[in-house]
């Protein structure tokens, strides 16, 4: 997936629940910057800041193992 496409899931989910920027960055002690930084797909957040806030928004990150194809 793409990490565009992770950014517009994770602005619709935060629409989704009436949430603003200022109310994520709250929930999840993440800076408000950080925040409209990762939306504008400016920021580089690392994998704990993702997680924290997909878990004050009721997600999960599943990881699973793509098949190889041969030659790569």
């Amino acid at each position: 997936m793409h990490y565009k496409n992770i950014i517009n899931i994770l602005k619709n989910r935060r629409k989704e629940l009436n949430l603003t920027q200022n109310d994520l960055s709250e929930l999840s002690g993440i800076g408000l910057r950080t925040i409209k930084e990762i939306e504008s797909s400016d920021g580089n957040p690392t994998l704990g800041t993702i997680i924290k806030i997909l878990e004050v928004m009721g997600m999960e990150i599943n990881i699973k193992v793509k098949e190889l194809t041969k030659g790569k």
